[in-house]
């Protein structure tokens, strides 16, 4: 039996976009489980857990984000980090 898969799209909404102090949360929060979690943009895909490979991605306000989780907490990753980036917006200003 193969692991669950959970998969979702955010849009960066974020004044500043994903900056260091934002970028940090993410892998803060990723790493609080056990998923294996990659987050795309366009052809760059990056581990979600690594701070390094997620300021690689360059995301400023309007990017479009894939985010997937493949576990056994896969929809609870994916829907918290949903959360964090959609709702809670990283704790700062909304862009534009």
């Amino acid at each position: 039996m193969s692991d669950p898969v959970c998969q979702v799209q955010v849009t960066i909404k974020n004044a500043n976009g994903l900056h260091m102090r934002p970028a940090m949360q993410f892998v803060d929060l990723a790493s609080t489980f056990d998923a294996v979690i990659t987050v795309c943009n366009k052809d760059t895909s990056v581990d979600g857990k690594s701070i390094m490979q997620m300021t690689m991605l360059a995301a400023t306000p309007g990017t479009v984000l894939d985010i997937k989780a493949v576990g056994d907490d896969a929809d609870k990753a994916v829907g918290a980090l949903q959360e964090l980036v959609e709702k809670k917006m990283f704790d700062e200003p909304v862009s534009g």
